[in-house]
Parts: structure tokens; C-alpha cells; sequence
């Protein structure tokens, strides 16, 4: 007792340490708190002791920042990660009392794993995983200020300028921190001057940089038309408009200089374009300098979208009480059925409603279990099914998940609920899935391929949010065993076809499953179906023949309104589709390219029209691609004609 005490003394003396400072010198509006504390959903499980490293951590980022002109630092004490950054107009004496007001903040997240503060002038945050390289997550939102400017039209084409240089220069720039201003056009104090800043933290490169601040500037033009003052934020970057000062004439940054051609001394055209093209110019960009991580992921970087990262390992229940939860797996309970295995409702004791999945796989797999279903139940995202835990000692191998009570995408597709989701719901939820594909490709600390998106595999919420199941499972399969009768982890229709009939595996074969799924959101069709009039063609064949004649709307499924849609916005998301599909796999884009494609309101993001489409028909038991649509080449489609049973050996 007496050590535990004074364990709880030493926490208290390192908080006021590390609190306790003189009257801040800093002006009040710099701790101007932006969006909600975030703070994660888990607790230490040694409390005392996690205290302790944590507030020695947020006793050398303030060591640090304390020195002269450092306005970053990161500090890493198992088992916390945190980082703390300024702007840079601030002072020392200001950014050491901005992080102090920060540290207070998160005091109010107590004993959790992970606590998320913004200020105006600066932000912390801490895990107890590696972040340091995420740059978008669920955190990732603009806040709208609730003044407008006397001339707000003449405001809003100064601030979009400025802004728009902004998002350009500043991954440019040592520091990657921009404070700028423009006048408004004719000058002479004529109103409508607009001020700005953007900002990316120092351990992302120029790529990550300029990733993170297309989509903050994506995202602060929404509030462009109807406030003078806004703030976009994420985890890896900070913009920021207003109509009034909020740094010092000193910290102006030429941006000009990092706008320029080289020898010509001309900034380049893009500038002239910010009013009438910037969508054009900004997607060019984006998929020029989309961030990709240099390297794979490891155990020591284990980043986590929501900011929610503890290890707990999966929760154990007993067979008996999933028994009795689902009515012994009663027909009346049943929910659905997969390759994995059948899915029933259950109530628990305590009233929870959960899915339990009663698991279909080999013995050999079995003694695998516990460790892959520990390392699926932290995976921990808004757009993926949450794993609850597992009974692993009973009868049979069961599953606990969330429960969904909309069940599946496919119902609201070309099921019994056809017709019940609008245009812009159905676009939500392929932005939703895409996020969620990235984070297990690229942010959760192994990469996780699913294998087998399909719509069927997507499930909504309460608010028809997307969230896709059964990922993680395949890694159950032998090489040689499959959950499909076509002795690959994936279904026909959706898979890649240098998977079906190579088995070549890769983030690719994922890619491409999501374009057949997007190509069936937007026109209510089934992609394994085959429409017999006017001609014979499969979904990915019909959607490639209208996209050559451009007649992009006759996709569209025709219970959604008319009025809901453009021909645009049908054309950008089938080209999204297309691109997703095309072969080889090195032409279609990453996960995180396709987040950016998707963000965007234009469609003019490929420095190439995407290609004909690889289709693949199922006969009787073998696989056939046909990698021209039109099928007019027998003998190419002859000679790519596999065997099933061919493919499994492969």
C-alpha cells in the first residue's frame, strides 16, 4: 500500500511539473480549443506506472520545445508515443504555454491508452502505438467560424486562391509550415484581405504532406461560402483562413518562391486556374504526390485511425452462453450465411445484441486461432466490423462481432431492400469502405488483405455507414483450402483475375474487388449476373461499353432520382470503377490514392484514361478471362482459359 501510494505522489509532483508554469504569455485566442478532445476508448491496465511514463513523456516534449526555435517533437517512453507541435509564428515562451494548456486538456481523458487536443496555436497527442506517419483518420474534419465578411463573395475568391497556393508551397518548404495573406483583387484596401496558415508535422515527407493538405483543403472550401474564418484539421496537418490577422506581419511566407517554374520566374499556371479549374489542377497533384509509405509497416509502428491502439487480445465467452444467446443457433436466429461460416443473432445476459459466427475451418487451422483472432480484435476502425472476441473451447470455433442491424450492402443493392439508399448515401458508403481498406493495407502494423470484397462482405450501421466484415479470416485458410468452391480465398465476379488464375496475391486483388463493388452501388446490379438483352454481358463488360460510348447515366440504377446525380459526378465515379479493375495490377491505384479520387468533386484526377477491363465468367467448373470485352479474339480467350482446379495448385 505504501508503494502504491506513493506511486500516486510521484504522478501528482510530475503533473505539476509539468503544468505549473508562470501566466502564460500567450494571447488567449491561441488555445481557442478546435474540434472535441479525442480520447481513446481503452484504459491502462497498469495505471500507475502508464502515468508515470506519460507524464514523463509530456515533460520532455516541453523540454524540448522549450529550446529556441523548435516548434516540433516527438517523444517515445514505452508504452507511449506522443508528439506535440506549435505554429510557428508562435513564441517559445507562447508555444511551452500552449503545450502546457494542451497537457491540462488531456488530463481530462484520465487513465486512457490515447488522448488527441487542438489548439489554434498548437496540438498533442499520445498513443501507445506508433502514429507518427498517419496522416488521415476519422479525426479528420473541417470547423466552420460563425462570422462572414461585409464583402463575403469578394472574401471567398482570395481565400480560395490563397489557399489554394498554400496547399502547394507549404510540403515545399523547410518546416512544412506557410502563414500568408492576399489581398483582395484591385487591392488598395479594398476589402475582403484574407489570412491563412497550413501546416504538416515533420516525421511525413513532401509526399504525406501534400496528401494531408489536399484533402484539409477538400475539406475547408465547405465553409468557404458561408463563414470568414475555418479550420480544417487531421493527424498529420492544420489549415486555417480567416478575414482578420492571427499572426505577426513578421511571419509572412512568400509563397511565391515555392510556386515557381525554376528559371523562367513565373509562377506556374496553376495559379491563374484557382477559380475556374482548381479541381483539375489539385487532383492532377494529388496523384502525382500521394503519399506511399516508403516501407512496410512493422510490430513497432502500429498506428491506429481512431486513435484507439491498446492490445487487448479478444475477450473469451463461454460456448454454453453463446448458446443460449442465439436460441442454440436457431433457424429464427440465423442472420445469414457465408463461406466462413453461418452468422446468428445473439442477445447476451447482459442485453448486448452481437453476431456469432460459427467459424468453418480446418483442424490444421485451428491451432492458428488464437493468435490471428487476437490480432484481428484490435484492429479498431469506424468503416471495419469490430471482432468482440471468440469461445474457442467449446463444440465448434465461434466468433462474437458487433451486430449490425441493417445487415448487409447487398439488400439495399439488388435484395429485398432495393431502392431505400440515395445517391448521396451510396457514395458515402464507397468513401467509407475505401477508408477502411486503407487502414488495413496500409495504417493497422500488419497489412491485411481481405481477399473477398464483395458487397455481401459490407455491412451498415444505424446511420447506413459502411463496415466491412470477415477481413482478417483468410489467414486462417491452408494454402490449399479454400471457404469458396473455387479453391481461392475470394468469389467469382469480384476477384482479380491474376488471383483466380495465378494466385498471385497482393493489395491489388483488393483494389479491384472494390471497383466490381462500386460498379454495383451505382447501378443496383448484381456483377455475377448476366443481362441476356439487348446482348450478353456481364456487369464490369456493360459498364466499359457504355463508359467508350459515353453514356455513363444508363448505368445508374433506375430507382434513384434523377435529380440526386449529375452526368459528372456518374462519369467520375465509373472511371473510379475502371481504373480500380484494370491489369496489370501495377495500374490500379493504392487505397489511399482512391480516398483522394473519391474526396474530390472532379473527375479529372488520371494522367491516363483507365483501360479495358479483365473480365471473368464462370463455365460450369473453370474460369474463364476475357481480356478484351468484346469478345471478337477466340483464340486470346481460349488461351486464357484456366482450370479451377488448375488455379489451386498454382
Amino acid at each position: 500500500m505504501v508503494e502504491g501510494s506513493g506511486g500516486r505522489w510521484r504522478w501528482l509532483a510530475v503533473v505539476i511539473m509539468v503544468v505549473s508554469v508562470s501566466e502564460p504569455a500567450l494571447s488567449n485566442p491561441q488555445t481557442n480549443q478546435v474540434g472535441v478532445l479525442g480520447c481513446s476508448p481503452f484504459n491502462y491496465t497498469d495505471v500507475a506506472d502508464s502515468m508515470r511514463v506519460l507524464n514523463a513523456t509530456f515533460a520532455d516534449l516541453r523540454n524540448q520545445l522549450s529550446s529556441d526555435n523548435k516548434r516540433f517533437a516527438t517523444s517515445t517512453q514505452q508504452p507511449v508515443y506522443a508528439m506535440a507541435q506549435c505554429r510557428n509564428y508562435l513564441s517559445t515562451a507562447d508555444c511551452v504555454a500552449c503545450l502546457d494548456a494542451a497537457v491540462v486538456a488531456t488530463r481530462n481523458c484520465s487513465n486512457k491508452t490515447g488522448g488527441r487536443i487542438i489548439f489554434d496555436g498548437c496540438f498533442l497527442r499520445y498513443e501507445d502505438s506508433y502514429f507518427y506517419e498517419q496522416i488521415t483518420d476519422a479525426g479528420t474534419y473541417p470547423t466552420c467560424g460563425k462570422r462572414t465578411d461585409p464583402k463575403q463573395d469578394v472574401f471567398n475568391t482570395t481565400a480560395k486562391q490563397l489557399l489554394y497556393e498554400l496547399q502547394l508551397a507549404t510540403p515545399r518548404i523547410n518546416g512544412f509550415f506557410a502563414a500568408a495573406k492576399q489581398e483582395a483583387s484591385g487591392g488598395g484596401g479594398s476589402g475582403g484581405a484574407a489570412f491563412a496558415v497550413a501546416q504538416c508535422i515533420e516525421t511525413i515527407d513532401e509526399t504525406g504532406c501534400q496528401a494531408c493538405l489536399t484533402i484539409t483543403y477538400r475539406n475547408i472550401l465547405g465553409c468557404l461560402s458561408k463563414s470568414a474564418s475555418a479550420r480544417a484539421i487531421a493527424p498529420a496537418c492544420f489549415m486555417r483562413y480567416s478575414n482578420k490577422r492571427f499572426f505577426p506581419n513578421n511571419q509572412t511566407t512568400n509563397l511565391a518562391a515555392f510556386l515557381e517554374t525554376g528559371s523562367s520566374g513565373k509562377k506556374k499556371a496553376i495559379i491563374g486556374g484557382v477559380v475556374g479549374g482548381v479541381g483539375i489542377i489539385i487532383l492532377v497533384l494529388a496523384a502525382i504526390f500521394i503519399y506511399r509509405r516508403s516501407k512496410k509497416p512493422n510490430a513497432a509502428r502500429r498506428g491506429n485511425i481512431l486513435g484507439a491502439t491498446q492490445l487487448k487480445g479478444p475477450e473469451n465467452y463461454r460456448y454454453k452462453d453463446l448458446k443460449a444467446a442465439t436460441k442454440g443457433f436457431s433457424q429464427e436466429n440465423k442472420l445469414g450465411q457465408g463461406g466462413f461460416g453461418d452468422v446468428y443473432k445473439g442477445t447476451l445476459k447482459n442485453g448486448d445484441v452481437v453476431a456469432v459466427k460459427k467459424l468453418v475451418i480446418s483442424s490444421r487451422a485451428k491451432a492458428d486461432f488464437e493468435t490471428e483472432v487476437r490480432l484481428i480484435t484490435n484492429v479498431h476502425h469506424r468503416n471495419l466490423i469490430r471482432l468482440l472476441g471468440c469461445s474457442a473451447k467449446g463444440e465448434e470455433l465461434l466468433l462474437v462481432y458487433e451486430y449490425m442491424a441493417n445487415a448487409s450492402l447487398d439488400r439495399y443493392i439488388y435484395g429485398d431492400k432495393r431502392g431505400m439508399l440515395n445517391w448521396k448515401q451510396r457514395v458515402d458508403i464507397i468513401l467509407g469502405t475505401a477508408m477502411g481498406l486503407v487502414y488495413l493495407h496500409q495504417q493497422f502494423h500488419v497489412c491485411i488483405i481481405h481477399r473477398d470484397i464483395k458487397s455481401s462482405n459490407i455491412l451498415l450501421d444505424d446511420d447506413f455507414q459502411p463496415k466491412i466484415a470477415d477481413f482478417g479470416l483468410a489467414r486462417l485458410l491452408p494454402q490449399n483450402q479454400s471457404h469458396v468452391s473455387t479453391k481461392f480465398a475470394g468469389t467469382l465476379g469480384y476477384t482479380a483475375p491474376e488471383y483466380a488464375i495465378h494466385g498471385h496475391l497482393s493489395e491489388k486483388v483488393d483494389i479491384y474487388s472494390f471497383g466490381i463493388v462500386i460498379l454495383e452501388i451505382i447501378s443496383g446490379r448484381r456483377s455475377s449476373d448476366i443481362r441476356v438483352e439487348p446482348v450478353t454481358e456481364y456487369l464490369l463488360e456493360q459498364a466499359w461499353k457504355l463508359y467508350e460510348n459515353e453514356e455513363h447515366l444508363r448505368l445508374v440504377d433506375s430507382t434513384l432520382d434523377p435529380n440526386d446525380y449529375t452526368t459528372e459526378e456518374v462519369k467520375r465515379i465509373l472511371e473510379i470503377a475502371l481504373v480500380c479493375t484494370q491489369s496489370p495490377p501495377s495500374l490500379r491505384p493504392s487505397m489511399s490514392e482512391l480516398v483522394i479520387m473519391l474526396s474530390s468533386s472532379d473527375r479529372s484526377i488520371f494522367q491516363n484514361q483507365p483501360n479495358r477491363p479483365t473480365v471473368i465468367s464462370d463455365l460450369g467448373n473453370r474460369v474463364q478471362v476475357l481480356s478484351d470485352t468484346s469478345a471478337t479474339t477466340a483464340s486470346s480467350t481460349s488461351h486464357a482459359t484456366a482450370s479451377i482446379s488448375d488455379v489451386s495448385g498454382r
